[in-house]
C-alpha cells in the first residue's frame, strides 16, 4: 500500500472514532444511539409449535410465530440482553398488542386504504438515518438475527395506515380553524410563566381496570429496560398505543393543562432525562420521559441556518481497510475544507456530489441537537467548514451560515395547529379503538395464557 493510502486509512480510522456517531443533520431527532443486538441465545426459550394459535380475531388467527417474531424484533431494536423470563413477562402485552394491530388492520382494508411501499420504504429509510445506519443496514440486520423484515413491514403498515383512518374519520371536523389557534394563542399568554416540558410518553392501555395486574407487570418490564439504556423513541415506536408512538413517543411542548393531574405531579418533580414509574391514567398506565423545562413564554436559545455537503461512499466503511473511493473522498473532503468559504459553495459542492443528503438541512436549535453534533457546531465561526465528519455511508461537511438568539417558547401558527391536531387525533384513536374492541369477536386459545 502507498504512503498516500496508508495515511488515508489511518485518517478515516481516526475519524470514524471521533463522528461516527454523529447523525446526519438533515433529520435531527432526540433518539439514542443503537447499541449492538443482543445475542439470539438471550431471548431464545423454550417455546411451543410456531404455527400454534393463540388468539383469533374476527375470524384472522394469531400464531405463536407472530408473538416470536415481535419479541426478536423488541429485543434486536434494544440492544440489550433480554432473559427469558422477561420475555416470558411480556408475552401477554405483546399478544394483546398484536389483537390490537389485527383489529385495526381490519378497519384499514374495511375502509379501503391502501398504505403504498414507499410509504413503508420512507419510514424504514427514516429509522436507517435517525439512527445512522447506512441504507438497507435494518433489513440486513433483521436477517442477520433471524427476524423477518415482514414484521417490521406490518407493524409500520399499521402504524401509517391507522393514521389515514383517523383522518378519514375526523375529516372536516378535523380541520383546525383560526379560530381555534388564536384561542390557544390565548391561553399560551394566560400560562406566562407557568412551566411547560417537552417530554416523551408510552402509553399503556388497560382494557379492564379491575384487573391490571398483567398491565401494570408489563409496565414495569418496560421501565426496567429503558432504565438499563433501551433507546426510549424505539421502545415507544413498538408498544405505545398512543398516537405519539408514530414519533417515538414524542409530545413536543406541553404544557400542565394538556397532560393528565397524575402526570403532572409526577413530571414537575422528575429529573431532566429519569424514566418515570407506572403513572395511572384513565385507561391505563404512562411512562414519561422529560427532555427539558421552561417557562411558557421563555426560552432563549441559538437558531442555526447551516449547509451540508454529504460525500457518499460506495459500501459501507471498513475503517481498518477503505476502498479506493473511501480514500478519494476523505482527501475532497479534506480539499474541500480549505476552499469553500461560503454558503452558496458549499450548496453547490453537495449537488456536484448528487445530493444524497441535502444541502440545506433547515434552520437547527442548537441546545436541541445531540451532544456530540453540538460540540461541532456551537464554536464553528459563521462561513467556515467544520472537521469532515465520518459515518459509515460517507463524510459530511457542516457551515453555519447565521446564528441568532430566539425566544423558543413562542409558538407560531403552524406550531399550534399541528398541537391542536395531534390532540384531536390521540382522542378520536382512543375511541375508535374501544369502539372496534366492542363489537370485535375474539376467540382466545388456552395457549395465550400459558408462560413460556
Amino acid at each position: 500500500m502507498s504512503k498516500t493510502h496508508c495515511t488515508a486509512s489511518t485518517a478515516l480510522a481516526v475519524l470514524l472514532a471521533f463522528s461516527a456517531t454523529l447523525p446526519a443533520v438533515a433529520a435531527p431527532h432526540h433518539t439514542a444511539a443503537t447499541k449492538p443486538a443482543a445475542t439470539k441465545e438471550a431471548a431464545a426459550p423454550v417455546k411451543p409449535p410456531e404455527d400454534q394459535i393463540l388468539a383469533v380475531i374476527n375470524g384472522q388467527v394469531l400464531t405463536q410465530r407472530d408473538v416470536d417474531n415481535r419479541a426478536k424484533l423488541f429485543v434486536l431494536s434494544t440492544g440489550l440482553p433480554i432473559s427469558p423470563e422477561i420475555m416470558g413477562r411480556m408475552r401477554g402485552q405483546i399478544i394483546h398488542q398484536l389483537i390490537d394491530e389485527r383489529l385495526k388492520t381490519q378497519e384499514i382494508l374495511k375502509r379501503h386504504i391502501n398504505v403504498e411501499p414507499d410509504q413503508i420504504a420512507g419510514a424504514i429509510a427514516n429509522i436507517e438515518q435517525r439512527n445512522g445506519m447506512p441504507k438497507n443496514a435494518l433489513r440486513n440486520r433483521l436477517a442477520s438475527d433471524g427476524v423477518s423484515l415482514t414484521t417490521l413491514i406490518d407493524q409500520i403498515r399499521v402504524q401509517i395506515g391507522w393514521m389515514q383512518v383517523l383522518r378519514e374519520k375526523l375529516g372536516e371536523e378535523g380541520r383546525i380553524t383560526a379560530t381555534q389557534i388564536s384561542q390557544r394563542e390565548q391561553a399560551l399568554q394566560a400560562e406566562q410563566g407557568r412551566p411547560q416540558y417537552f417530554m416523551s410518553e408510552i402509553f399503556v392501555p388497560v382494557a379492564d381496570p379491575r384487573h391490571d395486574e398483567a398491565e401494570l407487570a408489563f409496565t414495569k418490564t418496560i421501565i426496567s429496560q429503558l432504565r438499563e439504556g433501551a433507546p426510549f423513541p424505539i421502545v415507544a415506536a413498538q408498544f405505545s398505543q398512543a398516537q405519539s408512538a408514530l414519533d417515538g413517543g414524542s409530545m413536543g411542548w406541553v404544557q400542565e393543562d394538556n397532560l393528565d393531574p397524575q402526570v403532572v405531579n409526577i413530571v414537575r418533580q422528575m429529573p431532566i432525562g429519569a424514566i418515570s414509574n407506572p403513572i395511572q391514567v384513565a385507561g391505563g398506565f404512562v411512562i414519561a420521559t422529560v427532555q427539558a423545562k421552561r417557562v411558557v413564554g421563555k426560552q432563549m436559545g441559538t437558531q442555526l441556518d447551516l449547509r451540508q455537503a454529504f460525500f457518499p461512499f460506495d459500501a459501507p466503511l471498513n475503517p481498518q481497510n477503505p476502498t479506493e473511493q473511501q480514500r478519494a473522498a476523505l482527501q475532497k473532503a479534506t480539499t474541500a475544507v480549505q476552499t469553500i468559504h461560503s454558503c452558496d459553495a458549499m450548496e453547490a459542492l453537495n449537488k456536484s456530489l448528487g445530493e444524497k443528503r441535502p444541502g440545506n438541512p433547515g434552520s437547527q436549535i442548537l441546545e436541541r441537537l445531540m451532544p456530540q453534533m453540538k460540540s461541532v457546531l456551537e464554536s464553528l465561526p459563521p462561513n467556515k467548514v467544520s472537521r469532515p465528519l465520518v459515518s459509515m455511508d460517507g463524510i459530511a461537511l457542516l457551515m453555519v451560515c447565521n446564528r441568532q438568539q430566539k425566544n423558543l417558547a413562542q409558538q407560531s401558527p403552524s406550531e399550534i395547529a399541528d398541537q391542536l391536531m395531534n390532540e384531536h387525533v390521540e382522542q378520536a384513536s382512543r375511541q375508535l379503538q374501544r369502539d372496534l374492541q366492542r363489537r370485535a369477536i375474539i376467540e382466545m386459545r388456552p395457549a395465550a395464557k400459558a408462560t413460556n
